[in-house]
């Protein structure tokens, strides 16, 4: 029987340097059948799947679409994420069931939650309406990873078992529980009895804290100074959520209340303050091992916080670092030694990660510790490396065992690339990261400026020029500021055409795929920059249909109908070439027929070629015509605006028709506002006399037009006196010579203006009382009240209302009319009436027998 695998020996190889090295070795194969593994408990993760759910838990929450947003609608992601399928990316939920997973009701995720992630554009939703127009139904796809399947090395790019084992870890730490239709129960998760406010907070840091936690439990705190009062604990969850100390301290007793985590001071021999220990107890019984829980620890309050400058090891983006397996593992897990160091010391030292190559790839704009060593985040040399080698060697290190160790020179050495410059080169990245560009040198003539290594920040472009993105780093800055510029105009084309402008990033990103494809591949590149400009985000249109790229349309991704068109037209012409030749040459042999045929098909599109030459010149002449008449209809335009402009400084330049005023355009203000209270006293004078006069005697009217005219001009004088008193003459007088004057017409205007006012008001009061309005109100009334639906209750307050305000409504109609009659019965009689030339008939003797003067008797003579 074979031996086990546990059992065999592990062979290591000896160097040059005398460091032993693992060599692999086959393991023979197990004898007998092979037990079948079951799927383990799915928060018993190993360090890479912890690395890499966790680096696509971080890239969803950095997303920049996420900036601001509430921890709902960052949950939300996360769980459509979580239950994505491999196949089409579309996640088919209710708005309930969503609100169930991050503890909220069905209202508010759909008033808010759903609203969140359309703002955001992370997600794209498509929902169906319920009863009173709200989202029921839910068809989420999670744009950014989608859009990172198929890129290599991208930490979105989750496979279909990662998938699974993410969805496997949302079930146990936030599902909801499920009651089957055949009596089943799935229980909820650890925390997915928790709802109402602040829920999706709560699942959010317990989601953050499982997969920072290690297989004993403990979950790595953050480093640096924090809040004495708070706690590192508090810090550490702070910091995942990216929120403050105080939020991260609640956040954190409301996970303890329901023992999920425990912060857990150790226990020393002297009895003095210990560090405390972040736990999650269900991730190490996952593992197999036991959590102690001894005391709680004890913070003690001060009076005022002690802060100094932050550290910022840890945060929300902080890639998982990968730790060393403990030397004895058979010792619980509250007892191992670790710093002695108490929990309320002011500051501590910095955590540095571990050597070891990062899961997920971090810009080095977080601020955290050790990027000031250039881009590969590396530790200092040591001045022991490569002093058992050759000094003209240039192989790796053989004593050290770091995979990111740099090999510098011996001591005594000349170094081949400066410290000095090494370091300034450094600091240059690390202080540029930001800007993402710095200056080399190409050539030793020239100077560039180098690009920036991750794609613009707009979500839409990002996801357009995904497909490109090994290709944008090789751009310069002036590079993709055009690459940036075409793109807009492309996806700003694209939105026009299509019938849902979301879809535009999605439709380029799938046409620069297929440029490539056609291409066969990004390494057969030579010039990424012409590449991209001209052959990947160009649209090449088959036919004349804006929507037409490559045969295909844009909208709807089918075949486009007019390039079929255009081809069933192209072989029928052939089709009828063809029949043409046999009938005017038969007998030709298959070459010479095809050759025909083939001179007869050039003859024909070149005809085609010309025509459309043709057309499109003729189209051009067009255009130019239209040009020109606009031109010209705006030069005429031009002239008779000038015109105007020289007519009206004409008309300012005439002096008033009545007081003779310079530059008054005919008429100057004063003069107006005296002839409209001349117009406005005699419309007074008739208003009153429509319902106090006889309008059939004139002296009546005319004895009421002097009475409202006697009135009115009282009224005048009274305000222009009220005027003089509360106004200083001074101010006039230094206003202008003729601003008393203005003043003094435009307060008789003014004033007879309200006078006017009154007056009609007071003739509609008396004439709604007449005989006429009072019959017409009574006729309203009963036919208000006779309608079907006051017949049963006539005496009614609904129907007495609405008898009352058809009476009212009849009374003024009926005084505005007999207004409105009377008005124009008086004017009648005030205009004069027109004098009517007498007849020739009668005008003739006239003429004749009148005498004639001395210069016509000359001319008779």
């Amino acid at each position: 029987m074979a031996a086990p695998a546990a059992a065999l020996p592990r062979p290591r190889t000896v160097s040059a340097g005398g460091a032993s090295r693992r060599r692999l070795r086959s393991v023979p194969v197990q004898a007998g059948p092979v037990p079948e593994r079951a799927a383990g408990h799915p928060l018993s993760l190993g360090r890479d799947a912890r690395a890499r759910l966790g680096g696509a838990v971080r890239a969803l929450l950095d997303v920049p679409g996420l900036d601001g947003a509430s921890d709902a609608v960052r949950l939300a992601v996360l769980v459509l994420a979580s239950r994505t399928p491999a196949e089409n990316g579309v996640v088919q939920i209710h708005t309930s069931e969503l609100g169930r997973w991050i503890g909220m009701s069905a209202s508010y995720t759909a008033s808010d939650v759903v609203s969140g992630l359309r703002r955001s554009g992370v997600v794209s939703v498509e929902t169906e309406k319920g009863e009173y127009r709200e989202d029921i139904g839910l068809e989420c796809k999670v744009l950014p990873l989608w859009a990172a399947q198929g890129v290599v090395g991208h930490p979105l790019a989750l496979a279909k078992k990662e998938f699974a084992t993410l969805q496997r870890l949302f079930e146990a730490v936030m599902a909801p529980g499920w009651k089957h239709k055949d009596g089943r129960i799935t229980p909820a998760g650890l925390i997915g009895t928790r709802t109402g406010r602040g829920a999706a907070t709560d699942r959010l840091a317990l989601l953050l804290l499982v997969l920072e936690a290690r297989e004993t439990g403990r979950v790595r705190q953050c480093g640096g100074t924090v809040d004495i009062r708070r706690g590192r604990a508090a810090a550490t969850v702070a910091r995942l959520l990216g929120c403050s100390a105080s939020a991260g301290e609640r956040v954190l007793e409301r996970l303890e209340a329901r023992e999920l985590v425990l912060r857990v001071r150790l226990r020393t021999a002297s009895k003095m303050a210990h560090r405390t220990r972040l736990m999650v107890p269900a991730v190490a019984t996952a593992h197999g091992r036991t959590v102690a829980d001894d005391v709680q620890e004890d913070r003690a309050e001060d009076l005022e916080p002690d802060f100094s400058d932050p550290d910022v090891t840890a945060g929300p983006s902080e890639a998982p670092g990968t730790e060393a397996e403990p030397q004895v593992s058979s010792v619980p897990v509250t007892d191992e030694p670790d710093v002695a160091d108490p929990d309320a010391a002011a500051a501590l030292h910095t955590d540095h990660p571990h050597l070891v190559t990062p899961v997920v790839d971090l810009s080095l704009a977080g601020g955290f510790s050790g990027e000031g060593r250039g881009a590969d985040g590396r530790r200092p040399g040591r001045a022991c490396v490569r002093e058992d080698q050759a000094v003209d060697s240039d192989d790796a290190a053989a004593g050290s065992t770091s995979p990111v160790a740099k090999v510098g020179p011996l001591r005594g050495e000349k170094p081949k690339e400066s410290p000095v410059d090494e370091q300034k080169q450094a600091g240059c990245v690390a202080a540029g990261a930001g800007a993402g560009a710095r200056l080399t040198v190409v050539g030793g003539r020239k100077t560039q400026q180098q690009g920036r290594p991750e794609l613009p920040a707009d979500l839409d472009l990002r996801v357009a020029l995904t497909p490109v993105s090994w290709l944008w780093q090789g751009l310069s800055r002036w590079q993709q500021d055009r690459v940036v510029e075409a793109a807009k105009a492309e996806l700003a084309q694209l939105r026009q055409v299509l019938e849902w402008s979301a879809q535009a990033p999605s439709a380029l990103a799938a046409r620069l795929t297929s440029r490539l494809e056609e291409t066969g591949g990004e390494a057969l590149i030579a010039r990424p920059f012409g590449w991209i400009t001209r052959r990947g985000l160009v649209r090449r249109p088959s036919c004349s249909d804006v929507r037409c790229d490559d045969g295909v349309r844009l909208d709807t991704g089918a075949d486009c109908d007019n390039c079929a068109n255009i081809l069933h037209s192209r072989r029928a012409w052939r089709v009828r070439i063809a029949a043409e030749v046999d009938q005017e040459l038969p007998g030709l042999d298959q070459d010479a027929r095809y050759r025909e045929i083939e001179a007869r098909m050039r003859r024909h599109a070149e005809a085609e070629a010309a025509d459309l030459v043709a057309r499109q010149a003729e189209a051009q002449q067009r255009a130019e015509q239209r040009a020109a008449a606009r031109a010209e209809a705006e030069a005429q335009a031009l002239v008779e605006r000038e015109r105007a402009v020289a007519e009206a400084a004409v008309r300012q330049a005439v002096a008033c028709e009545d007081c003779g005023r310079e530059r008054s355009a005919g008429l100057c203000e004063a003069c107006d506002h005296r002839r409209q209270v001349e117009v406005l006293i005699g419309e007074a004078g008739l208003l009153a006399a429509t319902w106090s006069a006889d309008l059939t005697d004139p002296a009546a009217v005319a004895a009421v037009a002097a009475e409202v005219r006697t009135a009115i001009e009282g009224a005048i004088a009274a305000a222009w006196e009220q005027f003089q008193q509360i106004t200083d003459p001074a101010v006039l007088e230094a206003a202008g010579p003729d601003a008393v004057e203005d003043a003094a017409a435009h307060n008789a205007m003014l004033t007879a203006e309200s006078a006017a006012a009154e007056y009609r008001h007071e003739a509609l009061v008396m004439l709604g009382r007449s005989e006429d309005a009072q019959a017409e109100a009574r006729k309203a009334y009963a036919t208000e009240l006779a309608k079907p639906w006051f017949q049963a209750l006539p005496d009614s307050d609904d129907a007495q209302r609405a008898a009352t305000e058809a009476a009212a409504r009849a009374q003024t109609r009926t005084a505005e009319h007999l207004l409105a009659v009377r008005l124009e019965q008086l004017h009648a009689q005030v205009r004069p009436e027109p004098v009517r030339p007498a007849p020739w008939a009668q005008r003739l003797p006239e003429l004749a027998a009148r005498p004639l003067d001395g210069e016509a008797l000359e001319v008779i003579a």
